[in-house]
């Protein structure tokens, strides 16, 4: 039995993904704080929604889904349900796994997990860490059930604020960078139908590329970049604008705003 603990956003694009997968809505609860919220998932998903207390004591698995200033707070309200056996999943950004432990008490292993929106369709990177007491065996079964929905990758816990600034909230750098090539062609007398096709199309043949070519990006950039053409215009531009180091700078603040959440 897996149970997702705070299924909002996040904790419900685990759960679609976890029924996609193959689970049975009569293998996963889910916990939500508001009484329609939680009578929202059963209706859509059909699965039961218990208690923070409940799903702890029930289930095998437990996914922490909670906002990282409601962790505390969802820790100490389950630690004295928790069975030594029960592997838990912490997905809350900034959150270490030494946080869970200390409140959780007893040598309960804890695996971090830091994945992305595109877990909707089956397309999400997950980052992983083992706290202190997590084995080879815990690590596999948390990939067992975030490689249905996606890519996943082991790291050390160090560079897992990293990957929240990276990863876990690049989808979002992707969707602004799109709705600023779209109002550009907008800007250009295109159709913002039309504009918002060719964008798409353009990034998601280029990530293919990406990730199947095995180059590096670098090289791929270059073979679109003729010498005294259109694209080596707009790449001086884009430099002349300091957006590479904006890129830089966004990602680190991302980083840091992570860390400033998990201190609460």
């Amino acid at each position: 039995m897996i149970a997702i603990l705070g299924t909002g956003k996040m904790g419900e694009a685990l759960l679609s993904g976890l029924l996609r997968a193959g689970f049975k809505p009569g293998d996963v609860l889910a916990t939500a704080r508001r009484t329609e919220r939680a009578k929202d998932l059963e209706e859509r998903y059909g699965v039961r929604t218990v208690s923070n207390a409940e799903a702890a004591k029930s289930a095998d698995t437990i996914i922490l889904a909670v906002k990282p200033q409601d962790m505390a707070s969802l820790l100490g309200e389950i630690a004295p349900h928790v069975p030594a056996d029960l592997l838990v999943i912490s997905a809350a950004a900034g959150i270490t796994t030494s946080f869970v432990e200390s409140r959780l008490g007893g040598d309960i292993p804890v695996v971090r997990v830091m994945s992305n929106t595109p877990v909707l369709v089956d397309e999400a990177m997950s980052v992983i860490s083992a706290g202190a007491h997590a084995s080879e065996e815990h690590l596999r079964r948390t990939e067992d059930l975030l490689r249905p929905v996606g890519k996943v990758l082991r790291i050390p816990e160090s560079q897992q604020d990293a990957a929240t600034a990276l990863s876990g909230s690049g989808p979002a750098y992707f969707f602004y960078l799109v709705e600023a090539m779209v109002d550009a062609g907008i800007l250009l007398g295109m159709p913002r139908a039309a504009a918002l096709d060719m964008v798409t199309q353009s990034i998601v043949g280029a990530a293919i590329m990406l990730r199947d070519s095995g180059e590096h990006p670098v090289i791929l950039r270059e073979a679109v970049t003729s010498p005294g053409g259109t694209t080596i215009a707009a790449i001086a531009e884009l430099e002349r604008h300091s957006v590479r180091a904006a890129f830089l700078a966004a990602i680190e603040a991302a980083r840091n705003r992570g860390r400033e959440l998990a201190e609460g």
